[in-house]
């Protein structure tokens, strides 16, 4: 990925759009998320920039459309990140009216919360703009294992979280639950799912912790000492997670996720276009995918005169049906029917010999035209997952993280 001018396609079908509020009042040692300690100045410097930067794109995106008078696309979700994106709750909602105002009406706006941020007020101010869909980092019902990976809150905030949140009546509740964690048990594990399960969440999302080097836990460790969870432990917690949602009627609807039947899903990563707002946020339009530069500093004297884009990567049609490829075996389901609505190619066509691999080897099966994948295909994807995570993730944002406009990053 090199520096470089962002262009805007005239035809985008569909749209996600995603928001990064980059502030914590406490920093998680594991996490690998662009984020700095709440400064009230540098916030108020953050979403004046946010606001200017929505309404740039905006009229870019209008700009690209006028020749043609191409239709604009449908927005299909707004995703709120962080950071800790209720930081300043009225300074989201805010920014997610604005949002809102400049592109249309999002289909769901999921919100991502930290249970010591999530007051009745301000879960009061997320349903008076809308917000369907929220998601509380829960990680752990164990006080000794929330210790011990350094979070702000304990089990009992955790739970009178979930509790509140689903008592208001959202679309759609999810528990983040982190598993593999140092010194943590299949016994706490378990303890953990059936707790969580029982409070009446409509959604699990469960992940291992990762090593990332440049977090404060990988300063810490040191690069060599850091470690992936040994791949039997990963495989019987997994195995387990699987059992305990199915025990309570839920089904996989990704590689780490479960969901109530019937019930709308939370997903924060599997957009196929997107547009990302905020520092470090990325962006996918098929024929490019960039990112912001991760500096709150930079990111606000960049704007408004310029997009504040670190870098940018080219994306050819084949590059872009491997992307959603990939997203969409995480989704656990290939959908034939939605392939051939984005690239006006039939599925088999183009990917055909591969399917055909994967369905001798027990890793998908095929279903009218579209293909599901296996539980026993989950945990390699997962394997998949991890590599993805610890590499690419690893070169951009460790490298954007050290420098505001980096001249090339090669993943």
């Amino acid at each position: 990925m090199r520096p470089g001018e962002v262009a805007f396609p005239a035809r985008l079908r569909r749209l996600g759009l995603y928001l990064h509020v980059p502030f914590c009042r406490n920093l998680c040692p594991y996490c690998p998320y662009n984020r700095v300690e709440y400064d009230e100045e540098l916030y108020r410097r953050y979403e004046a920039a946010a606001h200017q930067e929505i309404d740039l794109v905006a009229r870019r995106m209008a700009e690209a459309r006028s020749p043609g008078g191409a239709r604009p696309p449908r927005i299909v979700s707004l995703y709120v990140g962080g950071g800790t994106p209720t930081v300043v709750p009225e300074g989201l909602a805010r920014l997610v009216e604005h949002i809102q105002q400049a592109f249309g009406p999002a289909g769901d706006v999921c919100v991502e919360l930290h249970p010591a941020a999530m007051n009745d007020e301000c879960l009061a101010v997320l349903k008076s703009v809308g917000a369907t869909m929220l998601s509380i980092g829960v990680e752990s019902l164990s006080d000794r294992l929330l210790k011990l990976i350094g979070r702000s809150h304990d089990a009992a905030a955790a739970e009178d979280a979930l509790r509140r949140a689903v008592a208001l009546g959202f679309d759609a509740v999810n528990a983040d639950l982190m598993f593999a964690l140092p010194t943590q048990t299949l016994e706490e594990l378990d303890e953990d799912l059936r707790r969580v399960l029982a409070l009446g969440v409509e959604q699990i999302s469960t992940y291992p912790i990762f090593g990332f080097p440049y977090t404060a836990l990988g300063h810490e460790l040191g690069i060599r000492s850091i470690r992936r969870p040994p791949g039997d432990l990963i495989r019987r917690m997994l195995a387990l997670i699987c059992r305990r949602s199915r025990e309570h009627g839920f089904d996989q609807c990704a590689v780490w996720s479960f969901l109530r039947p019937g019930r709308k899903k939370f997903s924060s990563i599997t957009r196929h276009h997107y547009l990302g707002f905020g520092p470090s946020a990325a962006s996918m339009t098929g024929a490019q995918f960039y990112v912001n530069t991760f500096s709150v500093p930079e990111y606000a004297a960049a704007l408004p005169d310029r997009l504040p884009v670190a870098l940018v990567m080219p994306v050819d049609r084949r590059l872009e049906m491997a992307y959603w490829l990939y997203w969409r075996a995480y989704e656990m389901k290939i959908p034939g029917g939605d392939f051939r609505e984005l690239f006006d190619r039939d599925l088999d066509h183009v990917y055909g010999r591969l399917m055909r691999l994967l369905e001798r080897t027990g890793m998908v099966v095929a279903q009218h035209g579209d293909y599901r994948i296996t539980e026993d295909a989950a945990y390699w994807i997962h394997r998949l997952q991890n590599e993805y995570s610890l590499n690419y993730i690893n070169r951009l944002w460790g490298r954007c993280r050290e420098e505001p406009w980096p001249l090339a990053v090669t993943l």
